[in-house]
């Protein structure tokens, strides 16, 4: 039996079950679109690492006249108190570390 429009009522039971389909196919699709993007930006995350070594002139003081070894690295600064004339409770250097995989060709 055709209806208004032309379309038998067979084949719309059809295409509208194409598009009850297809709306939990989209949802997968954006679902893995986002899991793709969140792994691209840890990895990106993992090539910085931080470090305490650096010459004493590259340190940015992080701390206040006093602070202990315990309060700066509490906020997450290094500390050393070794070197006088030069901060003592500093923020880490940020260094680039190339992916292992990374081909030199």
């Amino acid at each position: 039996m055709q209806g208004s429009d032309g379309v038998s009522s067979l084949t719309r039971g059809r295409l509208w079950g194409r598009e009850e389909a297809t709306a939990p196919m989209e949802y997968k699709v954006i679902s893995a679109l986002v899991l793709v993007f969140v792994l691209a930006l840890s990895t990106l995350a993992e090539t910085q690492s931080e470090t305490c070594v650096m010459a004493p002139r590259e340190r940015k003081n992080c701390g206040f006249p006093g602070v202990t070894a315990s309060q700066c690295t509490s906020k997450g600064c290094c500390f050393d108190d070794t070197i006088p004339g030069f901060p003592w409770c500093f923020t880490p250097k940020t260094i680039d570390v190339p992916p292992e995989d990374e081909c030199e060709f």
